[in-house]
């Protein structure tokens, strides 16, 4: 089963396995943090616990603990090498810390997956003039796909070339039909 726990600063909920739930609310050093009660939404879309105060040496400090990352490190440790060093959500959904829904990547294909910029809504998809770019990088160097009528044709281009260049680990564009 999975838990949905409110964020303090947000609508927004984190879900969690059940089991996760039960170790926040009953490991001693979470519970006396009340950690599960104090988790909010952070800027970059992942929840966060903070706290700040003073150390025993009379220093501030600040606690800052990721759930998705603490989770990876506790339950997929197994699954982090050297290269595949960062915490990603599979459904890129940052507040789904279920661990099946966890995985380590790397720098590169955390990278990918990134949201776009591009004002067509597609990664690796741009307007000139009428019609649309599609580019994709790889190993620092640009990649020109072409030039499509639509960007929905060039997002195509652009999803075909990223499973033939990174497999799995490509970011591919939800393409959604356009409406004319």
């Amino acid at each position: 089963m999975v838990k949905k726990v409110d964020l303090k600063n947000s609508e927004k909920k984190i879900s969690f396995d059940d089991f996760v739930y039960d170790f926040f609310c009953n490991d001693p050093y979470f519970k006396q943090l009340d950690f599960i009660n104090q988790l909010r939404l952070h800027s970059s879309g992942c929840a966060v616990f903070q706290k700040a105060g003073y150390n025993d040496e009379k220093k501030y400090v600040t606690l800052t603990i990721y759930p998705h990352k603490f989770i990876a490190e506790k339950w997929l440790a197994d699954q982090r090498t050297p290269q595949k060093n960062l915490v990603s959500a599979i459904d890129a959904d940052k507040l789904n810390c279920v661990v099946a829904n966890l995985t380590w990547r790397t720098r590169s294909a955390a990278s990918r997956q990134r949201k776009t910029t591009s004002t067509t809504g597609y990664t690796g998809v741009y307007k000139e003039h009428t019609r649309y770019r599609a580019l994709i990088s790889n190993k620092g160097t640009t990649i020109h796909l072409g030039m499509f009528d639509t960007p929905e044709e060039a997002a195509e281009a652009y999803n075909k070339k990223s499973i033939e260049l990174f497999g799995e680990e490509g970011k591919i564009n939800k393409i959604i039909p356009r409406k004319d």
